[in-house]
């Protein structure tokens, strides 16, 4: 059984807590949306997941559902104790702990590699960093699905062309191929927020998009975050403090050109 919304009220009221807004904790209260993540998560028996964020345990249960081995991670301390009493009986294992500086590849290596799945339902304030740490530090984790602030998912899975590419697009698209897999209503969490939310997919690439061995990424995130940083200039004044003006031309990219132009190949280049 996963929570309606009685079933979160219920909880908070029996133990007197509420919802931290400096967490920004919106707990889900549908079940219906939480058997959907799991399932566009593709999980299941023999699979392991990393869940960032359990809170009441809404998502962990619908994953554990799944016959999926689930590692809950969760920041409140006030929480763990609720968290634990709901999932435990799942089988789902809970760690108290801050995502954003645990070292989750060794946490993950100590339960027995991978891969694993990353399953999330992330405030704005950490959205980005988390999944970029997930990235950059956990290469056991291939397959991520995360339910993020729309204008913040959007960046995420852009393409060339798109409203919303940027640097954070690019940075992802180095690691991973991602899409928007949905939208989700303000409607089915507690408290309900003001904005809307989307489920982003990511699924690793076997090798980057850009060749490590010739660029790595630290130097495709200087670059890229220099070039977007000045985004309505050409590349060739908004990069010129990291990028000699030679390497436009090895590179094959315009120095005319404006960051939003470049596909993560083509930084590559610059880079290099």
């Amino acid at each position: 059984m996963t929570h309606s919304g009685a079933d979160i009220a219920q909880l908070l009221s029996a133990h007197g807590l509420k919802p931290s807004r400096a967490l920004g904790q919106n707990f889900v209260a549908d079940p219906n949306t939480v058997r959907r993540i799991a399932r566009l998560a593709e999980v299941g028996p023999g699979s392991s997941v990393l869940e960032i964020g359990a809170g009441l345990g809404s998502l962990t249960l619908a994953l554990a559902e799944t016959g999926a081995r689930v590692v809950a991670v969760e920041l409140d301390r006030y929480l763990i104790p609720v968290l634990r009493s709901v999932v435990d009986p799942a089988g789902a294992e809970v760690i108290e702990g801050d995502a954003m500086t645990l070292d989750m590849a060794a946490l993950l290596a100590e339960r027995g590699g991978g891969p694993w799945s990353l399953v999330a339902n992330l405030p704005y304030n950490v959205a980005t960093p988390l999944v970029m740490k997930t990235l950059v530090e956990v290469p056991v984790v291939d397959h991520l699905l995360v339910m993020v602030q729309r204008e913040v998912g959007e960046r995420m899975a852009a393409g060339v062309g798109d409203p919303a590419y940027g640097s954070v697009s690019v940075r992802v698209a180095y690691f991973a191929q991602a899409s928007v897999a949905g939208r989700v209503p303000p409607s089915v969490f507690i408290p309900r927020p003001r904005v809307e939310s989307v489920l982003v997919k990511m699924v690793r690439r076997p090798q980057p998009a850009v060749d490590p061995a010739e660029v790595s990424y630290e130097r495709l995130a200087a670059v890229v975050k220099a070039g977007f940083g000045q985004r309505r200039k050409m590349l060739r004044s908004s990069v010129a403090g990291v990028v000699d003006a030679e390497a436009f031309e090895r590179a094959g990219v315009s120095p005319t050109a404006r960051a939003e132009e470049l596909t993560v190949e083509e930084w590559g280049r610059l880079a290099r």
